[in-house]
């Protein structure tokens, strides 16, 4: 057959086999996103402060809405320096390239193999012992320029349905990486928010040290000038050793916090410091939306809900096994003797051919392969439903949280003023030879300890508006997903 009457018969060919496979059939279940019941309302929501109508959800910078200049360069450090961060960006990308691999199974496989040979043909044997007859002995030359090309129609959409899952599994972990950036982000935030607290302790105890030199000089003078014991010199002493002690340990965790910042921000905790500076902000008003907005904003339940539609499309690969799996050839090329006689019509051969094969019996190895892909696809999605369940779960614990703190705080206010004008009036009694030395002491322990109690409610204010920003996804939403497009078209790295 010449070459034109080759292209004939191919490209008759061609649109039979594109009509067979736009008919293929697909086994994949209809995707549904699983339901989830939602409630109208954040029950926690009354009694804390959101933020105006206005701002209706939480920006991507979320951090900013602390106003504080020192977090917001430690943030931005985050998301180009963690190296844990850098290995879920790469897990993105191996996903994405599975995706790529999958897709390429859809079309053609052509391969192109060239050779050159030189034999002899045995003298006593036939054309059985590597040569044509009349060849016997004889050295002879063999020239080939083939170029195959195989194809797998995917009549029951197993390829496709493979395609499919590999798709979904990469936005998944497109979302667990989203969901690990936001995540290191808020662990920065807590951090940076604890150590500022172990700031404001440490400032406290430099304070209350300086006081109780004060009256420890006090207590010094009154017994040298016989008017006090040496009794109360000892305790004041007492006093003041153990504040001294207690300071110096509050710079263990502060050390700890200040390394783990270092660790969130890609930087040897040998070479990273943070200057000391006070807990100044406050917990700010966020934005909180409505509860069903919620599965649209974080990225771990859409990482779970990706990981429910790879499942279903992995019950369609199962599906499909049962059937024949049919695979078309087709060869063409030029084979001759000698290189001159190569680029002659007379050199150019084709092969067609068509194959299918379909298991007979397994012993019931389809048969739960596919009760494997529907319990994995169940699985998925009571993880989803779980996920969601937490999610709003995260939400009202910290609005809980906050809207509790928000009244003790205003609590401790009040214990810290009874408890300063309570010391006040010990010294000035003490002063006076009214009381004893042991009032005196009694009270500046109480203030000490409303004091350091007050700090850590402040702290736990600000890190509770951390955990509820996260809690709400912190900026991110399903629209920030990529694309099928976009994961089998995009370059590497983005």
């Amino acid at each position: 057959m010449s070459t034109k009457t080759f292209k004939t018969a191919l490209w008759s060919v061609l649109p039979a086999l594109a009509l067979a496979l736009a008919a293929g059939c697909n086994f994949a279940p209809k995707y549904t996103v699983p339901p989830v019941a939602t409630p109208p309302a954040f029950k926690e929501a009354n009694g804390w402060k959101t933020a105006q109508p206005s701002d209706a959800a939480i920006k991507g910078q979320w951090w900013e809405i602390f106003h504080d200049p020192q977090l917001n360069a430690l943030e931005q450090q985050v998301v180009v320096s963690n190296q844990s961060l850098v290995g879920a960006l790469e897990n993105f990308l191996a996903a994405r390239a599975v995706a790529k691999q999958a897709r390429s199974q859809l079309f053609p496989t052509l391969t192109a193999d060239p050779a050159y040979a030189k034999a002899q043909a045995s003298k006593n044997g036939g054309s059985s012992a590597g040569g044509a007859a009349g060849t016997g002995g004889k050295i002879y030359s063999d020239y080939s320029l083939p170029l195959d090309a195989s194809w797998e129609p995917d009549l029951w959409g197993s390829i496709r349905n493979t395609f499919a899952a590999s798709i979904y599994a990469a936005q998944a972990t497109a979302a667990q990486l989203e969901n690990m950036r936001l995540t290191l982000q808020a662990e920065l935030a807590v951090d940076y928010y604890q150590l500022r607290a172990q700031d404001e302790l440490i400032a406290l105890y430099t304070h209350t040290i300086q006081q109780y030199k004060d009256s420890l000089d006090l207590t010094t003078t009154l017994f040298q000038s016989g008017i006090d014991s040496d009794l109360d010199v000892a305790q004041a002493d007492s006093l003041l050793e153990t504040t001294r002690a207690q300071a110096t340990a509050l710079g263990i965790q502060r050390a700890q916090y200040e390394h783990a910042i270092a660790l969130l921000v890609g930087q040897p905790a040998s070479t990273f410091s943070l200057p000391p500076g006070p807990l100044a902000s406050q917990p700010p008003a966020v934005p909180l939306g409505l509860p069903a907005q919620l599965l649209e904003r974080r990225p771990d339940i859409a990482a779970a809900e990706r990981a429910v539609a790879e499942g279903n499309a992995s019950i369609g690969v199962a599906r499909a096994a049962f059937f024949p799996t049919p695979t078309l050839t087709a060869g063409t090329g030029l084979q001759s003797s000698t290189t001159s006689k190569l680029l002659e019509s007379s050199s150019f051969y084709w092969t067609a051919g068509a194959a299918a094969s379909q298991t007979i019996f397994d012993a019931g190895k389809r048969k739960a392969a596919t009760e494997q892909a529907w319990a994995n696809f169940r699985a998925a999605a009571a993880a989803y439903r779980q996920t969601v369940l937490t999610a709003f779960q995260q939400v009202e614990d910290n609005l809980a949280a906050l809207r509790i703190l928000s009244t003790e705080t205003a609590q401790q206010d009040v214990a810290v003023r009874a408890s300063q004008k309570s010391l006040d009036l010990a010294m000035e009694r003490y002063r006076l030879g009214i009381n004893s030395y042991l009032n005196v002491i009694s009270a500046q322990v109480s203030l000490l300890g409303n004091q350091q109690t007050a700090v850590t409610i402040h702290m736990q204010q600000m890190t509770s508006a951390v955990q509820l920003v996260m809690a709400l996804g912190g900026g991110w939403s399903t629209n920030d997903l990529p694309t099928p497009k976009r994961v089998t078209h995009a370059t590497a790295g983005h």
